[in-house]
């Protein structure tokens, strides 16, 4: 059933550990961990233990970009399987959200990504038809969704030789909410002529062509959007709902019932605690969706009454994509615990997927406190990590730098004590409270690995490359000094990544580098995620040579070309400069054979001193396997992008169906050529592509960064130049988060400019 296609075997210990994994698995383990470092070719791993293990699969990522990825390594590892990409609205677009203090309502965003949406359908169509299933997707799938059962049973069968009118079959069609049309016929829509029905459901490239004859249905093709040439023919075809949310006509009256009888409640409530505005405010908005509802059977933000459309109790669970796992393992693998989930990168994956329940109840709150919704939108909810976990029969955890939660967990499953060390971490994947707080001094994770069994590793690279060396320099005089570092590199044609504490400092590091005729560029969280995409890729192709930034270069930033990572202030204790931090943005310098990092530090803290030995360590098991089987390194060749390709499909998450393509597309906007008007597109760069007069003298590292968590970049005591020069960036960052019509980010970059100009109120 799944079949891996691949040029390549196993190397190095990927064999051992994928044996081990897959033994685990079959002797009933629950949860599994694969340490793999950066390189050593875990996503090859992965479809190894799926080819073995032959269960549908979902893959998890903690973001969208690093999906696209390994929903394309997976598209050309099984070719012949389903292989999906599953990703929420939320993933792109701004969600309802109301905030008091500054009473600023935003509303949902109406745009709706079409290749997201046939994306999803594509992936729940598939889970309730085939049993080779893989799916790529983001945390998102602990989202809402229409029971399983409910979608399979909408659906229309349609077979050559069927006995049907055409007539009858489109009253079937609209009766799951497909649009007739007599003109132009688009996703989700359906047209007769004669005896030819045309139907286009949403998670297909291309549509359906009926022909029918006296006795019923004759032939069932499959046809091209634009020519309607014939592409294939079909003996039957499963027709499956236009909507994701279906309801039956008496569970959808009795919805309406609900929902204005939980109005009527809310109304009162606010008016004895003399709310007027709010109960007048709700009335106003539940009402209209509500004849919305009456009149077109649906309405915006429809799935905030999903609790009364799907019958359920309030506080309990909504459906999600593990759901349709279930539901598909018990109709195609004989039991409903027959599906396999791997969480890749799971020391980031994993507290994510913790924190989406608590920031969508804080969100909920106010709109539900201030009268936008009614209390129903709190069960419009992603999973509580309690029932994540439950839902879950067999989970591998896939990083680099395993988490303390998933060691924790692997010591739970499999009955060994928990080291001491991992007391103070939440139990059973972070659904159980702790035991104690946590302690000044723990162990590192090196002290961890030694006293937890069971944990499959990668830690040789087939390419035969080794951990990059490790130097500690002072930081007096570091820019300088990474100066003449960096000129090594460009001559050699080698990339560099720069990793600072603050988003100011970035900025500067990467100023004062273009003033000194360094082709650079900085890269942080207040740059879109289409831009980075585009500044890493013009890095690879050497457009920019160096790289600036924060915390975005680390986890599924694999960029061969780089062979030197400098991370300024190493010394400095923190998220951004704890154990498994550094480890991570180490690995970025692993994947070129000249591959080194400079560690800029007036000290030795514990998380350097860790990441350090753990480094060590790994490059001798390295070097050894190298010299016994005869192995030279060698730097990993991988394809150069194109600039300003794929721009719209990095937007909706894929772009191409494995190394070679595919008829995925669903239509690409109009771009400019060249790479000047690339540049002028994403404003990327400074000085040679974005001439800037702004360029500050003072590239030491800041001293009111105290917290490596600091975002904001404006100190105290700047001078008037200074605020002058960050008033305008934000300025021009403000007006370029208005064209994008995040107008939450724009308010943002407003009072932050307002702060500036009036540091007194």
């Amino acid at each position: 059933m799944f079949r891996l296609h691949a040029e390549y075997d196993t190397a190095g210990d990927q064999q051992h550990a994928i044996n081990t994994l897959v033994d685990q698995l079959e002797g009933g383990q629950e949860r599994c961990i694969l340490l793999g470092v950066t390189g050593s070719g875990k996503t090859f791993a992965m479809a190894k233990v799926i080819e073995r293990m032959q269960l549908p699969t979902l893959v998890l990522s903690h973001n969208k970009t690093l999906a696209r990825q390994i929903w394309q390594e997976m598209s050309s590892l099984f070719p012949e399987n389903s292989v999906e990409y599953f990703v929420s609205y939320y993933d792109y677009y701004q969600p309802e959200a109301y905030i008091p203090g500054r009473d600023l309502y935003i509303d949902k965003e109406l745009q709706m990504n079409e290749r997201i949406e046939q994306e999803r359908f594509s992936t729940v169509a598939s889970l309730v038809s085939r049993p080779d299933v893989i799916t790529v997707g983001t945390v998102s799938t602990i989202y809402g969704l229409n029971p399983p059962e409910v979608f399979q049973q909408n659906h229309l069968r349609l077979f050559v030789g069927q006995a049907s009118d055409p007539q009858e079959v489109v009253r079937n069609l609209v009766g799951l909410h497909y649009r007739r049309t007599n003109g132009e016929i688009t996703r989700g829509g359906v047209r007769l002529r004669g005896e030819v029905m045309d139907v286009w459901m949403p998670s297909r490239d291309d549509p359906i062509r009926i022909r029918f004859d006296w006795d019923g249905i004759e032939r069932i093709q499959v046809c091209e959007a634009v020519s309607w040439e014939v592409l294939d023919e079909f003996e039957e075809i499963w027709i499956h709902p236009k909507e994701f949310y279906m309801t039956s006509e008496e569970r959808f009256k009795q919805a309406l019932e609900d929902i204005q009888f939980e109005l009527e409640g809310r109304i009162d409530l606010f008016e004895s605690k003399d709310q007027s505005l709010e109960a007048h405010r709700l009335e106003q908005r539940t009402r209209f969706d509500l004849e919305m509802l009456n009149e077109v059977g649906s309405c915006k933000g429809v799935e905030n009454y999903s609790m009364h459309f799907d019958g359920r109790s309030r506080g309990e669970r909504s459906y999600c994509l593990l759901d349709f796992y279930s539901n598909n393992a018990e109709l195609f693998h004989g039991g409903s615990d027959r599906f396999l989930v791997i969480m890749d990168e799971s020391h980031v994956t994993l507290p994510q997927v913790g924190g989406m329940y608590g920031g969508d109840y804080s969100r909920k709150k106010n709109l539900i406190d201030f009268g936008f919704r009614l209390p129903s939108a709190y069960d419009n909810r992603p999973l509580r990590i309690d029932e994540f976990q439950e839902l879950i029969p067999q989970m591998i955890y896939v990083s680099a730098t395993p988490g303390e939660r998933e060691l924790r967990h692997i010591a739970e499953i499999t009955g060994q004590e928990v080291p001491d060390g991992l007391m103070h971490v939440a139990g059973g994947g972070g659904a159980v409270k702790p035991e104690s707080a946590k302690p000044e001094s723990v162990q590192t994770m090196e002290e961890m690995l030694g006293n937890i069994e069971g944990i499959a590793k990668m830690e040789i690279r087939p390419t035969g490359l080794l951990d990059p060396k490790i130097e500690v320099r002072p930081t007096e005089g570091q820019v300088q000094d990474l100066l003449s570092e960096i000129n090594e590199r460009v001559q050699r044609n080698e990339r560099v990544l720069v990793t600072v504490l603050t988003i100011k400092f970035a900025e500067e590091v990467s100023e004062y580098l273009e003033r000194m005729g360094v082709k650079s560029h900085y890269l942080h969280s207040e740059i879109d995620t289409l831009e980075r995409t585009e500044i890493i890729k013009a890095l690879r192709v050497g457009h920019i040579d160096v790289i600036v930034g924060i915390n975005l270069l680390r986890e599924g930033l694999d960029i061969p070309e780089v062979s030197l990572v400098a991370i300024f202030d190493s010394d400095k204790q923190g998220f951004l400069r704890n154990e498994r931090s550094l480890l991570q943005t180490i690995g970025r310098a692993s994947r070129n054979s000249n591959g080194s990092v400079i560690l800029y530090a007036d000290s030795v803290s514990p998380a350097m001193e860790a990441a350090i030995s753990q480094t060590v360590r790994r490059r001798k098991i390295q070097s050894k396997y190298n010299e016994e089987n005869g192995i030279i390194p060698i730097t990993i060749d991988k394809p150069l992008p194109k600039l300003g390709e794929e721009t719209q499909d990095t937007i909706s998450g894929v772009s191409g169906k494995g190394i070679g393509g595919g008829r995925r597309m669903v239509g690409k906007a109009s771009r400019k050529k060249g790479i000047e008007g690339f540049a002028r597109r994403f404003d990327l760069g400074v000085g040679i592509w974005n001439p800037t007069k702004s360029v500050l003298d003072n590239v030491s590292q800041p001293d009111w960064a105290e917290s490596p968590n600091e975002t904001i970049g404006i100190r105290e005591s700047a001078s008037k130049n200074e605020d002058e020069a960050t008033i305008v960036r934000l300025q021009q960052e403000m007006i370029r988060a208005a064209d994008r019509l995040d107008f939450e980010r724009a308010a943002e970059l407003r009072d932050r400019i307002l702060k500036i100009q009036n540091p007194t109120n």
